[in-house]
């Protein structure tokens, strides 16, 4: 008998005296110790494939959560362009006389351009951030001027401002009140 059979003989389990006559018949302590090892085995195998399962999952979860915030705020570089258009439309809307001047149809037809552009902003998670009367928190509001009035509440929106899925991407530039 060579070394490699000498090695292996002992993980041999024999079914028929025949096959056991020339080799030496392992305990069954011997054999209940290997079954206890290859449950071990089967029991770490199954543990790493269960974490590893588990792993695979979280994964997926975290992926689905970074695709969501990019496509949330993909689109923020075209929405913060399209404020100025909007600050446009309100210099337009806020000189009352010139605006007055011009005929109704045409001024109809500008509002309606803007409420569209309005509305698909505000698909996209625009909203509009005009604090007139609230009080004043910096992380949305930028005071430009204090005048007298109620302590720490807005007095006049200078220029709106917007949130796009409840980010700030413009603080609304306000007056606050101070009392005297």
């Amino acid at each position: 008998m060579d070394t490699n059979e000498k090695e292996h003989e002992d993980d041999i389990v024999y079914e028929s005296e025949e096959e056991t006559s020339s080799f030496k018949k392992p305990s069954v302590e011997k054999i209940k110790k290997q079954l206890k090892s290859c449950e071990a085995e089967k029991k770490e195998y199954l543990e790493g494939w269960q974490k590893a399962r588990a792993d695979l999952v979280n994964l997926r979860k975290q992926d689905e959560e970074e695709k969501k915030n990019i496509r949330k705020y993909a689109s923020e570089a075209v929405v913060t362009d399209l404020i100025s258009t909007l600050d446009s439309f309100d210099m337009a809307f806020g000189n009352k006389e010139t605006w007055e001047a011009v005929s109704k149809e045409w001024r109809m037809g500008v509002e309606y351009i803007h409420d569209q552009i309005l509305k698909t902003l505000e698909t996209h998670g625009l909203s509009e951030i005009s604090p007139a009367g609230e009080t004043f928190d910096p992380q949305k509001h930028e005071a430009v001027e204090v005048v007298s009035g109620e302590d720490n509440i807005v007095v006049d929106v200078v220029q709106k401002g917007y949130e796009l899925n409840g980010k700030v991407v413009r603080t609304a530039k306000v007056t606050v009140g101070k009392s005297e």
